[in-house]
């Protein structure tokens, strides 16, 4: 398994879940676990993903989810879970 964490900040609107997870299921990256808040109009969003069964590697995901990010007027960062062992 190779863990993704991916984090989304910015103000809440119609479809930001739905396009993040369309991007996903079009690369075959597999949600393990989703969060979401909302507080007033911001939307914060936590997920881990698994990208072994993509063709993407991290470098791949971080440059071509950026796509998605400005579609969606927000905040995007991929980290790998293992990265976070190390802080």
């Amino acid at each position: 398994m190779d863990r993704l964490i991916v984090t989304l900040v910015g103000r809440d609107t119609v479809g930001i879940i739905a396009k993040v997870c369309t991007y996903f299921a079009n690369n075959r990256i597999n949600i393990l676990d989703i969060a979401q808040t909302t507080v007033r109009d911001i939307i914060n969003m936590v997920m881990i993903v698994d990208i072994e069964p993509s063709e993407l590697g991290f470098e791949d995901v971080r440059k071509t989810i950026a796509s998605v990010s400005k579609d969606v007027k927000c905040i995007i960062n991929v980290v790998r879970d293992a990265d976070l062992d190390e802080i």
